[in-house]
């Protein structure tokens, strides 16, 4: 299997995982706040991590200590905005905006990787905010705090997967993980006085499903950006349109309309364009 395959596989994988879990988080957000919902998920998640450094013991130091410190900020801020977002918006309205990630990490991989942004590139991201605002229609739909925080998440986002791509294999799984999840669960748990609300055990069922199909898809997601460059891996986030259509309509009343399709269609497209910039710079 080409790495390239793989990276795709375990894409496509890893966001059916995260869709999951989304659709989960966005149930639970009727009853409980956002960083409650983050606080007893990284709590579940921090055994499941134990388990997997039982079953390898490997060092926990991080071999980038620097990186390692901005991608456990950036994932705490993105883990909290984001779970704000999809407690809040409509599931295709937050889908729009993360669509973005792969537009996002053309700019940033610049700078970061050394990446440059050729013709085709540039025009990816011009394409790519067409069909945010297709699919956001302005002026029909009333903007607020949660297209913010989605807007941040997926910037901070960005900011990890290119750390990832950046250190490659010589981080382990363990520390990749733990740092992160234990950033984010003291945090929530820090601002958690006054918001807490008791959760009877079918609702923390429901937050352990959500933790172990984000946990799986994390794991999925750090072998698909190891295996290939951020643009090959990235647009596989596209395949989330047809769970959003699914969960959209059958559990929280919301029906896609053909504009927001359109221009999640108009987004993909764009992704499609940077993959191809890439094969050509790959067999060129």
């Amino acid at each position: 299997m080409s790495p390239a395959l793989k990276g795709v596989l375990c894409g496509l994988l890893g966001f059916g995982l995260f869709s999951l879990a989304d659709a989960t988080i966005k149930f639970l957000g009727g009853t409980y706040s956002p960083v409650q919902i983050v606080a007893f998920a990284g709590l579940f998640t921090l055994p499941l991590i134990g388990l997997l450094w039982l079953s390898a013991p490997v060092s926990l130091r991080p071999v980038y200590p620097g990186l390692m410190a901005v991608r456990t900020a950036a994932l705490i801020g993105n883990g909290l905005l984001v779970t704000y977002a999809f407690t809040v918006m409509p599931l295709a309205q937050a889908y729009a905006i993360f669509f973005t990630l792969p537009l996002i990490l053309t700019l940033l991989a610049w700078p970061l990787l050394g990446d440059r942004v050729d013709l085709i590139g540039a025009l990816a991201v011009v394409i790519g905010l067409v069909g945010v605002i297709i699919a956001l229609n302005p002026g029909r739909v009333e903007f607020g705090i949660g297209h913010i925080a989605a807007v941040g998440g997926v910037v901070l986002a960005a900011v990890h997967y290119l750390i990832v791509r950046k250190t490659g294999g010589a981080e382990a799984n363990v520390p990749m993980l733990l740092y992160p999840i234990l950033g984010q669960t003291l945090s929530a748990f820090l601002l958690l006085p006054g918001r807490y609300v008791p959760m009877p055990p079918a609702d923390l069922a429901a937050i352990a499903g959500l933790t172990l199909a984000g946990f799986t898809g994390t794991l999925m997601m750090i072998a698909a950006y190891r295996a290939a460059a951020p643009v090959i891996v990235a647009p596989t986030q596209y395949s989330q349109i047809a769970w959003a259509a699914l969960f959209g309509a059958l559990f929280f009343d919301e029906p896609m309309t053909a504009q927001t399709a359109l221009g999640m269609g108009v987004i993909a497209i764009a992704g499609v364009l940077i993959v191809a910039r890439q094969n050509r710079g790959t067999n060129t």
